[in-house]
């Protein structure tokens, strides 16, 4: 788990510990250490897909913003990122993938990575 969200997982679960602790321990020994841990695919695409289905659900904000960070820690480009929330706006609507682009401006700013910190002679621009 520490792998991938650092801090911010460990504070989630944290979080739990004086009210569901037993819901912190499902978190870490199911989602990371049966799932997550599994072989087949790298961390990269297990956070793609999460990001994926987090942007679809819509309500999962504190969570999704997790997981882009997490997927930022495990080597995966913020243009994947967006790319995945992009592609949701077809599967799961608009409005959850304008969220899931405002929780990834979130991180990305805060971490300084993205499109706004890049050379912007490499930005596309929108025709017209």
């Amino acid at each position: 788990m520490l792998k991938t969200t650092g801090a911010e997982g460990k504070q989630v679960v944290d979080s739990l510990r004086r009210i569901s602790p037993e819901l912190g321990d499902w978190i870490v020994d199911f989602a990371y250490g049966d799932v997550f841990s599994q072989p087949g695919l790298s961390l990269c695409t297990r956070e793609l897909a999460t990001i994926s289905a987090l942007t679809a659900l819509g309500n999962a904000q504190p969570q999704l913003k997790v997981h882009i960070d997490g997927a930022l820690n495990v080597g995966c480009k913020p243009e994947e990122i967006i790319q995945v929330i992009t592609q949701m706006a077809v599967y799961a609507g608009f409005p959850s993938a304008l969220n899931g682009i405002a929780a990834a401006r979130e991180v990305f700013e805060k971490r300084r990575v993205g499109p706004a910190f890049s050379d912007p002679a490499q930005r596309r621009t929108p025709a017209g």
